[in-house]
């Protein structure tokens, strides 16, 4: 079998709306994966605007800002707490957001778009995802 056979291109789309764009880099049901993984994401957002502003009854979500600039809100459902982080692409870390803890990246920039890497232990699902203001 050669290269070519070996290899494959999977189409993926871009969702863009006026706050900027998500994309799927592995939805977890592809050929070759082990018997189960998550999905892997990008997100942007333009200055100004927010993506989240959700939470997650089952799913857990890693997050690196890998470009630009945001503040993190998070609220525990459970609890009430609240908390906010500054995070910036210059100071790379990866943020852990477990299940029920509302989370929304606000792009505190005001010239640059922020991107976003994500992955999710769960595959998507509707029902998992709870609108939350903050």
């Amino acid at each position: 079998m050669g290269l070519s056979e070996k290899i494959q291109l999977i189409d993926r789309r871009i969702l863009v709306d006026s706050r900027g764009y998500f994309l799927k880099v592995l939805t977890g049901t592809e050929e070759g994966l082990p018997a189960y993984t998550g999905e892997i994401y990008l997100t942007s957002a333009k200055p100004g605007e927010a993506k989240g502003g959700h939470y997650h009854p089952k799913a857990n979500e890693w997050f690196t800002l890998i470009q630009g600039e945001c503040e993190l809100k998070l609220t525990d459902i459970k609890t009430g707490e609240k908390l906010a982080k500054t995070l910036h692409s210059s100071e790379p870390c990866t943020v852990y957001i477990p299940n029920n803890v509302a989370h929304t990246f606000l792009n505190t920039s005001n010239a640059n778009d922020f991107l976003l890497l994500a992955y999710t232990d769960q595959l998507y699902d509707p029902i998992d995802t709870i609108p939350f203001a903050q």
